[in-house]
């Protein structure tokens, strides 16, 4: 009777206990803080003994040493990962398509695609198409391959191959996907053999996969996941604000505020606030740089147009430091990032923006600067030299009125109370005057 219970419960007791699957979420271009999350998620799944991981995924591509760090952890991990584009209407383009070749198991949802996987050119550049018909495509035709285009490429289509043959995929499609940017839905992919099945969510992938065969470090292995606990494990608040900041356009923003707060700072010492705000988020995006690709050229020429700017506020050159410091620190933004992936691309039209706000800023300042360098001081008394005055009193004393002061005088003319007169020199607080119309009146000893 007690066997016949056991086995009643056993029946209706549904999956064992500890059968847990996680789920990472890849969800945007992929970067440095994209790698983190998922290196640090197969981590943690390898820690609490899960029996596989979920990679879901909806990206447009990204960066390559990331996306190299994703598929190094995936290769590494001693626990089944299984890649999923998700959900419809998703896609893997570019370095997801890599990811996707470097799972256990590849699935996609109805409405998805891959491909696309041509590396992005260093310096910029979009995804290349399919040559168009006509001139363009006679054009693409002669248009010659640099021989660091052609190591890329070469580079990026052995990398793919060996996936495709490490995981039994078709490898002559993923060449394709590389060298042409070809893509496949979902369906279309299962059939060439680039994916493994095609299924809806989480559930109806683990219920399809369940007695699969894959090979983890050399060893066989049945998956049996049918029916196990699933936990989604998405990016916690330092993965998103890691993921926030490394937007080479956050990083440049933040950059920006950085130095300007500080420039702000040293021209008013005491105001704190600039320097406060500056000083945090110039540690911000300097952190931000170190993850990111940077040509050292270009952060050479940002540090030189700081340094020139910072000179303008400390020692004032009419605009001279202050302009050099812009141009340099606009063509540095150009060439900052060393390269470019979906997602990843520095906006011209806001390094244009900043570029030409900061001129008219710098030169706005070098023509105020200008004006008050030119324009007669009023300091002490030596303003008063070649201004003009009223006489307005002789006796007992010459006394001339200038700029509403009334001042003792001398002159060695003859001049009368009304009479219009220019200041020729100042000794002390005496005045010495001459007529404006001047006329045989001088006085003879």
């Amino acid at each position: 009777m007690r066997s016949l219970i056991a086995l009643i419960a056993l029946l209706f007791a549904g999956p064992v206990v500890g059968q847990t699957v996680h789920v990472l979420i890849i969800d945007g271009p992929i970067g440095p803080a994209t790698a983190d999350y998922v290196v640090d998620g197969l981590e943690e799944a390898q820690a609490a003994n899960v029996d596989a991981v979920v990679l879901r995924m909806d990206t447009p591509g990204g960066l390559d040493p990331a996306m190299r760090d994703i598929i190094s952890a995936i290769l590494d991990s001693p626990i089944p990962v299984l890649g999923h584009v998700a959900p419809s209407g998703a896609r893997a383009a570019s370095a997801g398509t890599y990811i996707l070749y470097a799972t256990h198991v590849a699935a996609m949802a109805p409405g998805t695609n891959l491909g696309a996987a041509t590396p992005v050119r260093v310096g910029g550049g979009g995804l290349p198409g399919p040559a168009n018909e006509g001139e363009d495509e006679e054009a693409s035709d002669d248009a010659p391959e640099s021989a660091s285009e052609r190591k890329m490429i070469n580079d990026a289509v052995a990398y793919i191959r060996s996936l495709a043959e490490l995981r039994g995929r078709n490898a002559d499609w993923a060449e394709r996907a590389v060298r042409d940017a070809v893509s496949l839905s979902a369906q279309a992919a299962v059939d060439e053999n680039v994916a493994d099945l095609v299924a809806s969510d989480t559930a109806d992938l683990l219920a399809q996969a369940e007695g699969r065969g894959i090979e983890i470090n050399g060893e066989d292995l049945t998956l049996e996941l049918q029916g196990a606990q699933i936990e989604d494990q998405a990016p916690d608040w330092r993965d998103q604000l890691l993921a926030t900041i490394t937007n080479p356009n956050v990083a440049y923003i933040l950059l920006l505020v950085g130095i300007y707060g500080l420039i702000f700072e040293l021209a008013n010492p005491g105001a704190l606030v600039p320097g406060v705000i500056g000083g945090i988020s110039l540690l911000l995006a300097l952190f931000a740089l170190q993850a990111l690709p940077v040509n050292f050229a270009g952060l050479g020429l940002l540090a030189l147009g700081v340094l020139f700017m910072i000179g303008e506020a400390l020692a004032p050159s009419f605009g001279a430091l202050g302009i050099g410091g812009v141009l340099a620190f606009g063509l540095g933004s150009v060439l900052l990032f060393e390269a470019e992936g979906p997602g990843f691309e520095l906006s011209i039209m806001l390094v244009g923006g900043v570029t030409a706000a900061s001129l008219v800023i710098f030169m706005g300042t070098a023509t105020l600067a200008m004006r008050a360098f030119q324009r007669r001081g009023v300091a002490g008394v030596s303003h008063l030299l070649d201004t003009e005055a009223e006489v307005v009193a002789t006796e007992p004393a010459l006394r001339v009125v200038t700029e509403s002061e009334r001042w003792r005088a001398q002159s060695d003319y003859d001049l009368a109370i009304g009479d219009r007169v220019k200041v020729t020199d100042i000794d002390g607080l005496t005045l010495t005057v001459e007529p404006t119309d001047k006329r045989d009146n001088k006085r003879h000893e």
